[in-house]
């Protein structure tokens, strides 16, 4: 089989195309009947589609993968594991999933980079969902210890309370551009001279 376009996406660290480069080739080698299932690499395959927020399809090709395999390649099941606590929404439990696995050098990059988006989609989940915050609770979305979330916190403008240990949250200024185009200033102006006559 030619990997060639994954060890590529690998090698450029494109982790968000790895999903559609191992669904596109994995059909391809099914059409042909080869038999793949023992080289198949599932768990960058699984990486892949976590990588990209596409758990569904982790858990779709979970199911497809034979026994045998599951069975003899722990770090397929430790990327599930990932896929898991992500179905589940046990935030903290993904940073664990992430740690507590000593991945292949293979995976090693999607799974560090992976973890830095992961950091940044809980600490974007923080900002819209809460105003203050207690650092142990910015710890377990963030995966790390309370010294080290409130320091992330506050490089991003947020403020600490340190007789408390909350933190105040910095919401993010929404910056809307409204475009006026002559239709809509058309409108208004029939609307407007309708209302005065």
């Amino acid at each position: 089989m030619d990997f060639s376009a994954l060890n590529d996406a690998l090698a450029s660290k494109s982790y968000d195309q790895i999903a559609e480069i191992c669904d596109t080739l994995m059909l391809q080698v099914s059409s042909q009947g080869v038999v793949f299932q023992d080289e198949w690499p599932y768990a960058i395959h699984l990486l892949g589609h976590i990588y990209i927020n596409e758990i569904n399809s982790a858990r779709f090709l979970w199911k497809r993968i034979p026994l045998a395999v599951k069975e003899s390649q722990p770090e397929v099941v430790a990327a599930w594991k990932i896929g898991q606590k992500l179905w589940t929404r046990d935030y903290a439990g993904v940073h664990e999933a992430i740690h507590e696995f000593n991945w292949s050098p293979e995976s090693q990059g999607i799974v560090a980079s992976f973890s830095e988006l992961y950091t940044k989609r809980m600490f974007e989940l923080l900002v819209s969902a809460y105003s203050t915050i207690s650092t142990q609770d910015t710890a377990l979305f963030l995966g790390l210890n309370a010294d080290d979330a409130a320091n992330y916190s506050l490089q991003r403008g947020w403020t600490l309370d340190p007789t408390s240990q909350m933190l105040t949250v910095k919401k993010q200024a929404v910056a809307t551009e409204q475009k006026l185009d002559s239709s809509k200033l058309q409108r208004l102006t029939e609307y407007v001279f309708h209302l005065e006559h």
